[in-house]
């Protein structure tokens, strides 16, 4: 199949190699002409901003980041919950807990499950939900996501969606039930790497991934949000490839809102230890560069990271956080519960098989696995003081889906 001409291309003609190179070796000089820059950063000097020779320039890079975000943003903080749909999934990614490979208990919502988890996300304030699941041909076969979206929009005004991708068509099916954004990350922009992770499923698919935004920008959505995962790959290597990535779409899909995330590996089932490292200083560099590139993207910071991190990282660049996270379907109400089954090696194991033994002898608990270990346990009213403690105010919902222009056409 001949593809349309999208970030790919651009992508594939791209100078990785000098990139990386002065992201590796700029001079010190260098920092501080970049820091005097009055007219828009380009690639290049947020190339020097994720150096090594950056990194004593950290502060002015931290106060710099938090004037821009403040007069871009205010002190406002978007919340979020993601709530998981599904644990089953087809492909199989040596660092995911969803793995296809990987022996662990596997449950799919039904609709008046998924009504109880957002019933539950609703009662905690929450007015802006991330529906997340596994890549499985039955989630887009029989339009179960179609009515989960649905179903959630009764009780939650903003839906999004982080899911396999799909085609245009399918996106605007979703578009139509009620969802306004989508999330997809690449995982690695490398694609020797990428190969190495996916071994099994469509997944293994590198540029139909890529392509993702672009597709459900043109199905309707106006959220796109993009990351990669940190650990996988040289980190400056994706921080250039995910910012030249932010950089096209805030060019080519401008009627959308864009946001980043920066999520590195946690520990998940499969135990996948991190091929690379990015410390917490390095991340606190690579959030603060990204806003002084990108004056008018969100920047996305979930639970993955610690209750210190994130404190410390709220002022200086992020827009939106996700707060009382679980990571496996039925977390926030227990939901699905007695429809769990096993899979080994892709292989479904009934209860029958001996799968409930199997679980006992493995961690002694019931319920579904999650993606992967969470790091923030504060719960959403907790972590809506706090903003308030440090000076910022927690926003559960900044839109109104009545004024937008297509329901105000249509209702």
């Amino acid at each position: 199949m001949v593809r349309p001409v999208s970030f790919v291309s651009q992508f594939n003609s791209l100078p990785w190699a000098s990139w990386l190179a002065a992201a590796r070796s700029t001079a010190c000089a260098d920092i501080d002409r970049v820091l005097a820059k009055s007219e828009p950063l380009t690639i290049e000097d947020f190339a020097a901003l994720i150096s090594p020779a950056a990194e004593p320039a950290l502060e002015s890079m931290a106060r710099g980041s938090q004037t821009l975000t403040r007069r871009r943003f205010g002190r406002v903080i978007r919340l979020f919950a993601p709530l998981y749909l599904s644990n089953e999934c087809v492909n199989n990614c040596q660092y995911c807990g969803f793995s296809r490979d990987n022996p662990i208990r596997r449950v799919t919502l039904d609709q008046s499950e998924v009504r109880r988890e957002g019933e539950a996300l609703a009662a905690q304030g929450f007015r802006n939900v991330l529906l997340v699941a596994g890549e499985h041909p039955k989630f887009v076969s029989n339009g179960y996501l179609e009515d989960s979206v649905q179903t959630l929009r009764e009780l939650i005004p903003s839906v999004s969606l982080e899911v396999g991708p799909m085609d245009r068509e399918a996106y605007e099916r979703l578009v139509a039930r009620g969802a306004e954004g989508l999330v997809v990350y690449q995982e690695t922009y490398d694609r020797t790497v990428y190969a190495e992770m996916h071994t099994v499923g469509p997944k293994r698919d590198f540029d139909w991934r890529l392509e993702t935004p672009e597709r459900a920008y043109a199905a309707g959505f106006r959220r796109l949000g993009i990351g990669a995962l940190f650990g996988l790959s040289d980190w400056r290597g994706e921080a250039l490839a995910l910012a030249s990535h932010a950089l096209y779409l805030l060019r080519h899909c401008w009627k959308a809102q864009i946001t980043i995330s920066l999520p590195r590996l946690r520990p998940c089932a499969g135990e996948f230890q991190p091929r690379f490292s990015l410390s917490d200083r390095e991340l606190t560099q690579l959030v603060c560069a990204m806003r002084l590139l990108l004056p008018d993207a969100g920047i996305v910071l979930s639970t993955r990271e610690s209750e210190p991190l994130r404190d410390g990282l709220i002022p200086l660049g992020v827009t939106m956080i996700s707060a009382g996270s679980h990571t496996e379907p039925g977390g926030y109400t227990g939901a699905g519960q007695n429809r769990i089954h096993y899979t080994q090696r892709g292989r479904i194991i009934s209860l029958a098989d001996g799968a409930s033994e199997w679980a006992e002898r493995n961690d002694g608990t019931s319920g579904a696995t999650g993606q992967f270990d969470i790091a923030d346990h504060r719960s959403p009213a907790e972590m809506a003081e706090r903003l308030r403690r440090i000076g910022y105010e927690p926003v559960w919902k900044d839109w109104e889906w009545a004024l937008a222009p297509s329901a105000t056409a249509t209702e």
